[in-house]
C-alpha cells in the first residue's frame, strides 16, 4: 500500500486538491464545541485535512507515504507528522480526539478492526471519534470482483469496503455512537476533473471507565 500512494502523490501532487473535506469542518466545529485540545489524523496524506486542526488544535498526523509526508511538512507546517502505518504507530501521549478521513474502508475486515483498535488505544477515556467511509449508497457499491461481504475489487487492484448503517456502527460497538450520517463528497483534483461519491460518517465517544 505504501508504495502505490507514494506512486500516486509523485505522479499527482496533490490529488484531491488543497481544499479539506467538508466533513474536516464539521468534525473541526464539534471538537470545539467540546473543548477539545489535541486531534490525531491517521492517514494523514499531503496535509490537506490536518491542516484545518492545527489552526486551532494540538495537531498530530500519521501517514504511511514518504511522498505524502515531504508535501505535508510543507503544506501544514503547524501539525507534527510520523511516519508509520495507523493500524500500529503509537503515540507518547494520548489525545483529545481523531479524525480519520476515508481510511477505514481500505482495508479488510481484521485491518479495519485494527485499525479502531489503535486509534482507541491513542484516544483518553471519554474521547471523541470522527471517522468517514465510503457507502453502501454509492454508485460503485456492488461493482466488481467480491472479496469480504460489502468490499469489492471496483477498480483492478484497487479495493474498498462499503458500509452500511448497521455495519458502521457494529464496527464501532465498543465505544458510545452520538451521530451517523451520510453526505455527498465532492472532489477536484488539479487537473480539474471532479468526482463525487456518496459517504458515511460516525461520530463517537470513548467509554471512560
Amino acid at each position: 500500500m505504501s508504495e502505490y500512494w507514494s506512486q500516486r502523490f509523485t505522479q499527482e501532487g496533490m490529488i484531491w486538491g488543497s481544499e479539506p473535506s467538508p466533513t474536516a469542518l464539521l468534525a473541526k466545529d464539534i471538537f470545539r464545541q467540546h473543548q477539545l485540545k489535541s486531534v490525531l489524523v491517521p492517514g494523514a496524506g499531503y496535509g490537506r485535512n490536518t491542516k484545518v486542526f492545527s489552526e486551532e488544535f494540538q495537531t498530530c498526523g500519521i501517514e504511511l507515504s514518504q511522498t505524502a509526508l515531504e508535501m505535508a511538512v510543507e503544506w501544514d507546517p503547524m501539525s507534527y507528522f510520523i511516519a508509520g502505518s495507523a493500524l500500529d504507530c503509537r503515540l507518547d501521549r494520548q489525545v483529545d480526539a481523531v479524525y480519520c478521513y476515508d481510511v477505514l474502508h481500505l482495508f479488510l475486515e481484521e485491518d479495519r478492526r485494527r485499525l479502531i483498535a489503535n486509534c482507541l488505544k491513542q484516544l483518553r477515556p471519554g474521547g471523541l471519534l470522527f471517522f468517514t467511509s465510503f457507502s453502501d449508497e454509492d454508485l460503485n457499491y456492488g461493482c466488481g470482483r467480491l472479496m469480504e461481504p460489502g468490499t469489492y475489487e471496483y477498480k483492478e487492484g484497487k479495493y474498498a469496503h462499503f458500509f452500511s448503517e448497521t455495519d458502521l456502527r457494529e464496527h464501532f460497538a465498543e465505544t458510545e455512537v452520538l451521530e451517523t450520517g451520510t453526505l455527498l463528497e465532492t472532489l477536484q483534483n488539479p487537473q480539474g476533473d471532479i468526482h463525487k461519491y456518496i459517504l458515511r460518517f460516525i461520530l463517537a465517544q470513548k467509554s471512560t471507565l
